[in-house]
């Protein structure tokens, strides 16, 4: 069934780590900087709520579901202008190494150029995740 206007892009990557090491690490919001650049290269813990104040978007909030036994890595991400953005991530189990994927979804007004563009953020992303987990 298609769905006018909606468009998702599942992204991913092998890593050579099992799906606990890679869910341990990815699910803390404090290492996000080390790997998840989209978000900012800073980010930090402000009351109840985790913070990136250098965010090539502005000053946004990350609100990260609770941990799990699942490899549920949903994160919202709330823009200075109050939209948040609701990114489905999943930590894939397969024996000794796991898959994370990221479904990239298209904003509404989000020309081509721009969702290329947020795709290739989540590759890298996901790519320095990946050799971070494996050099470590």
């Amino acid at each position: 069934m298609t769905i006018t206007g909606k468009e998702s892009r599942h992204l991913g990557v092998w890593i050579d780590r099992t799906a606990a090491d890679v869910y341990a690490y990815a699910s803390d919001p404090a290492n996000l900087p080390a790997w998840a650049h989209g978000l900012g290269k800073s980010i930090e813990r402000v009351g109840d709520q985790w913070v990136a104040d250098s965010s090539p978007l502005g000053r946004v909030v990350v609100a990260v579901v609770p941990r799990n036994e699942l490899g549920v890595l949903d994160h919202d991400v709330t823009l200075p202008s109050g939209e948040t953005v609701h990114n489905p991530v999943r930590v894939l189990a397969d024996g000794a190494a796991s898959e994370v994927v990221f479904t990239l979804r298209r904003q509404p007004g989000t020309s081509d150029a721009d969702f290329e563009r947020d795709a290739a953020t989540v590759t890298a992303d996901l790519a320095r995740l990946k050799e971070l987990l494996e050099s470590a």
